[in-house]
């Protein structure tokens, strides 16, 4: 198993990505990004952490229910209770793993375990066994694994696979190991453990000194066959090895690394934009693979060995992570069933209410905008499916604004459960104008902690995407919204936080009452 040249892909952006602070999902959300990740042919979804809370288990729940190609994991300490909840969410996974794990350096069990390394390695044994009874396919982490004493490494490895683990995660937690160095520690675990090729090793990087995907690359090279990663490196503190990268890193660089992986590289651009709209967080421009200027060329050198041959600054193809060359996609005489195909092309398969509603608005898009892009396509799409079923809809705003009028006005249109409400508000700036509207509909209780605004594509007429952070009695949601207009994007995103903080109402609601 150690042997081989396929590198498994085990992604985690829905369980270490959704730590990062802010970057929280709910179930639907998890459950998009999980057919996602199955699309693209990732091996394994890390689809939560199980007992954290009930919202995590219900997400890995429906993933279990929905993925059927991909192994669906669900995170665990060492403790029965932990495992038992795993293993619980997971019951209808048609392919399933439990990833149990408790810490082995000097410095996390005197300090975070309190316990001595003889109960640590007990607990290692204890919680594999336990594992076992729920699935097979157990896998165990050393947390702090690189900071671990190598001679109590080795006895903990050797006792998981013993135990049962069919994998070993031997993770650089806090992102403090050096290429070289992790070389060597996993060189000195297969020189070392005598059992080790019973399981497959895999690693976790983190990216505290920016060598998240070095280092991950470095492992693979030293005999791991498995790399748990995150879309866009989205993580804990500076984040985790960036999935695109050392994807792309290994197919670009066969002749130094001749590893394959089963990812379909041509949905790495959807499934970016995807966790970007979905957490909120933008994508760099200069970002390696997924950033807006990652196949831009400005430089007149540049461009000159570009139309000559994109060879000379270009080491893999903008189609090869799903760009595509041309730039105007689709028109105003565009048809409906002429926007279907390209959706399709794009590899959105989409209902017809979603579809519908993309539709509409990409005909009023395309009479205001000079030219339509992918990226314009993708936003309205992903802004339609955002919206469904949603119990506050936008209908229509109008503002005033400007150095002439001494109070910025809105006059909005809301359908609140069925029923057109309407309000007019000033503020200290349109924006807070429109927000003012929509709270005189809604509620004023919660709190505004993140505005941001991004431009879709270049140009004055570019569509703007916003992104909005809600907090409402200790609750955060996100929430996003594009339009070409960017108040209109703006109460797009606010409405869509306030649906989800809705959600959380109703499942809090039962235990306040009984409190």
């Amino acid at each position: 198993m150690s042997t081989n040249n396929r590198v498994l892909i085990f992604d985690t952006t829905m369980r270490d990505g959704e730590q990062s602070p802010g970057a929280s999902m709910n179930r639907d959300e998890k459950i998009r990004i999980a057919k996602t990740l199955e699309e693209m042919g990732v091996d394994i979804i890390e689809a939560g952490f199980a007992i954290a809370s009930q919202g995590d288990f219900d997400a890995v729940e429906a993933v279990s229910k929905v993925v059927t190609e991909s192994i669906v994991c669900s995170l665990a300490r060492s403790g029965r209770a932990d495992i038992e909840r795993a293993g619980e969410a997971l019951r209808h996974a048609k392919r399933k793993r439990i990833h149990t794990f408790i810490a082995t350096s000097p410095l996390h069990m005197r300090v975070k375990l309190q316990m001595e390394p003889e109960t640590v390695l007990q607990a290692v044994i204890d919680s594999v066994t336990r594992a076992r009874q729920y699935t097979d396919d157990v896998e165990w982490s050393a947390e702090d694994a690189t900071r671990t004493d190598h001679d109590f490494l080795c006895r903990c490895v050797e006792a998981a696979i013993s135990a049962g683990a069919k994998t070993v995660n031997i993770p650089d937690t806090v992102g403090y190991t050096v290429p070289d160095e992790y070389h060597a520690l996993i060189k000195m675990l297969f020189n070392r453990v005598p059992n080790i090729d019973k399981a497959i090793v895999s690693v976790h990087c983190h990216n505290d000194l920016g060598l998240a995907v070095a280092n991950s690359l470095a492992a693979v090279q030293a005999g791991a066959r498995q790399v748990e990663c995150t879309i866009n490196g989205l993580g804990e503190r500076a984040g985790n090895c960036a999935m695109e990268e050392v994807v792309m890193a290994l197919r670009t660089r066969k002749d130094h690394m001749p590893y394959i992986t089963g990812i379909k590289t041509e949905l790495i651009t959807r499934a970016s934009h995807l966790v970007s709209t979905i957490t909120g967080f933008p994508v760099q421009p200069n970002k390696a693979i997924v950033g807006a200027n990652a196949f831009a060329h400005e430089a007149g050198i540049h461009q000159d060995g570009m139309l000559k041959d994109a060879n000379t600054y270009e080491i893999m193809t903008p189609e090869s992570v799903g760009l595509r060359k041309s730039n105007l996609v689709m028109g105003k005489h565009s048809g409906r069933h002429a926007f279907r195909a390209k959706l399709e092309e794009m590899g959105y398969n989409f209902g017809d209410n979603a579809i519908n509603d993309a539709f509409k608005r990409f005909k009023d898009l395309a009479d205001k905008k000079k030219d339509v892009y992918d990226e314009d396509i993708i936003a309205l799409v992903d802004d339609a499916v955002v919206r469904e079923n949603e119990r506050i809809k936008f209908v229509s705003l109008e503002v005033i604004c400007g150095t002439k009028v001494a109070k910025q006005t809105a006059e909005l249109e809301l359908e609140i459960d069925g029923v057109v409400k309407s309000a007019k508000a000033t503020g200290d700036g349109p924006v807070d104008a429109t927000f003012n509207a929509i709270k005189q509909l809604t509620t004023s209780t919660q709190h505004l902690q993140i505005y941001q605004v991004h431009a879709v594509t270049g140009g004055t007429d570019a569509q703007a995407e916003v992104t909005v952070r809600l907090e409402e009695n200790g609750k955060t949601v996100m929430g996003q919204g594009a339009d070409a207009d960017t108040l209109v994007a703006s109460a797009r995103a606010y409405i869509n936080a306030l649906n989800k903080l809705l959600v959380k109402r109703e499942k809090t609601a039962p235990a306040a009452l009984s409190a």
